[in-house]
């Protein structure tokens, strides 16, 4: 298991509370570290979830406060949503504002929310959504770029070694 992961993980569960509901009360158990990447499932029922989830491996500016940012690949079977993208910047967004995800020569918009003293982002599109796991599946790394609250532009880059292999535990996890 990646030490990175398990020492943030109960970071994570407070940060994903409001977009994880229910599935956050189960302790979420570990499927496995794949490189960079981890793969997880929670919560029972319609509560169920299964993800895939990465920290950042640089940030810039790389003295902001900020709590732990995440980037996930979640799969809710009650809901029928498969591998929808989730971005968690660990500070609220400016609002209005949108975030981008580049890989390669692939960029996907993703429109944010905050809740809370919690941001978000999420893709609007299905085939966005598609387009944007695709790309992570055959790049080597991932670039968000977001606006905060204060109006720091920050860009956080994720490694995407192991990413096919950790949404492929997490969606067998969660079933077809």
């Amino acid at each position: 298991m990646n030490r990175a992961v398990l020492i943030v993980l109960p970071v994570a569960l407070a940060v994903l509370a409001p977009s994880l509901g229910q599935a956050v009360a189960a302790q979420p158990a570990p499927l496995g570290a794949f490189k960079s990447w981890s793969a997880y499932e929670a919560g029972t029922g319609d509560g169920k979830v299964c993800y895939a989830l990465s920290r950042p491996t640089a940030t810039e500016p790389a003295n902001i406060k900020r709590d732990p940012p995440f980037f996930l690949i979640n799969d809710w079977p009650a809901r029928r949503a498969k591998a929808e993208p989730e971005i968690v910047p660990g500070f609220q967004y400016k609002d209005g504002s949108s975030v981008t995800a580049q890989m390669g020569s692939e960029t996907v918009t993703f429109f944010t929310r905050n809740d809370g003293g919690a941001g978000g982002a999420w893709v609007e599109a299905q085939a966005d959504e598609e387009r944007l796991v695709n790309a992570m599946k055959t790049a080597s790394e991932a670039v968000v770029t977001g606006t905060s609250k204060r109006g720091t532009v920050v860009r956080d880059t994720y490694s995407l070694g192991g990413f096919a292999d950790a949404l492929d535990k997490a969606q067998a996890a969660c079933g077809p």
